[in-house]
């Protein structure tokens, strides 16, 4: 067994105690919901609508504060300000929210309704906030909810809440959370040890526009090399003018012993690089892994098809069943171009984190995208 899976496998107890709150999504959890203390948040995002059935716990006798039940999305890319759209993203909103309220009996004062950061930010700068205002008023009234409250949330207030829903409390405070989305990144830290001040980790830089940078200066050589100069080239520029100063701005390198990664290429890269911690929603990486698959994925993308993947596996370390699924749904999400975009965004970060003297633990989240909307749900309703 290679000595990388074994340094997994005995980290696994630090896992379970790291995890806490990254609870997969559980479909046998309904029959619980009858006598369980449910909410539900509907979330708008940049790709789609997400509807995420939470379980608040008693915290007399649990460690966490909610366990997630269940979370669905359907892709709808409201961000592209069309009215086709715009229809598909109300329709799902409509969708959804009849799942909770009708399908699993959640009260409508249950049901807590948001706008993610990423649409806010993307409508101010194209001057379409009015398409939000529509979306919220229709919504409103299709489900005759005039009094309805639905949140806009700001990029610092997600962040915050993203590293309340996905870090457990025991690690609150050592852990720098770092989501890398589709056109930007953000995250942050708690520097105080209380969780009203927050540290706003941001860049301008995500998967999707590293990828759309490379792709426009790689004139007619469309090959897969060219695609990795050009994209060295990318990422070597927003490392020097906005990485490594973002990166110390935040102050976290003396004060987070964790570095979390989140986000869809977090998701990506746990499955493709630790098939084996399947069933584990956090993974924990070396830069030096890291860098290794994407130099591997550069050369001969077929390693990480579902069907090499799940030959490769030690025997009884994974389910190669779900292992083959959760690898053909990474590989239908990402494809080989759009996998070493996003590495490369997250081996630049690392590295302002990978020093000679002191090295930071490396943390992949896996469910991360369920964790802002969960803690919003939460801190709502808790009032």
């Amino acid at each position: 067994m290679p000595g990388c899976i074994k340094k997994r496998i005995l980290l696994t107890t630090f896992l379970l105690i790291f995890t806490g709150l990254l609870l997969t999504a559980q479909n046998n959890a309904i029959q619980k919901y009858g006598k369980a203390n449910v909410f539900a948040g509907l979330e708008v995002g940049s790709k789609g609508v997400k509807l995420s059935l939470i379980e608040l716990l008693n915290k007399e006798t649990d460690d966490a504060d909610f366990k997630i039940l269940k979370d669905t999305t359907i892709n709808t890319d409201f961000i592209s300000f069309t009215q086709p759209t715009y229809q598909a993203t109300l329709n799902a909103m409509n969708i959804l929210y009849d799942v909770a309220a009708k399908q699993y009996d959640i009260p409508a004062v249950n049901i807590f309704t948001a706008i993610s950061s990423g649409v806010h930010i993307q409508a101010e700068k194209e001057e379409k906030l009015g398409w939000i205002d529509q979306l919220i008023n229709s919504f409103k009234y299709i489900i005759n909810e005039p009094d309805r409250k639905v949140t806009v949330i700001d990029i610092k207030e997600e962040a915050r809440l993203s590293h309340l829903g996905i870090i457990p409390e025991a690690r609150r405070y050592k852990t720098f959370l770092i989501d890398i989305g589709s056109g930007n990144t953000k995250g942050g830290y708690f520097p105080y040890s209380d969780t009203k001040t927050f540290k706003l980790f941001e860049l301008t830089w995500g998967t999707k526009s590293v990828a759309n940078a490379t792709e426009k200066i790689m004139g007619n050589d469309k090959t897969t090399e060219n695609y990795t100069n050009q994209l060295s080239r990318v990422l070597d520029g927003a490392e020097d003018k906005e990485i490594v100063y973002a990166v110390n701005l935040s102050g976290a390198f003396p004060k987070s012993d964790n570095i979390a990664f989140s986000g869809g290429i977090a998701w990506a890269v746990a499955n493709l690089i630790a098939p084996e911690l399947n069933e584990n929603s956090v993974i924990p990486v070396s830069y030096e892994e890291v860098m290794e698959f994407s130099e591997k994925l550069a050369k001969n993308p077929g390693l990480y098809s579902d069907q090499q993947i799940v030959k490769n596996l030690a025997p009884n370390t994974a389910d190669p069943v779900k292992t083959a699924k959760d690898v053909k749904q990474v590989n239908k999400v990402f494809d080989q171009r759009s996998l070493l975009s996003g590495t490369g965004l997250m081996l630049k970060i690392m590295r302002q984190f990978d020093g000679v003297f002191e090295r930071k633990q490396f943390f992949l989240v896996k469910n991360g995208s369920v964790g802002w909307i969960s803690a919003f749900v939460n801190l709502n309703a808790g009032k």
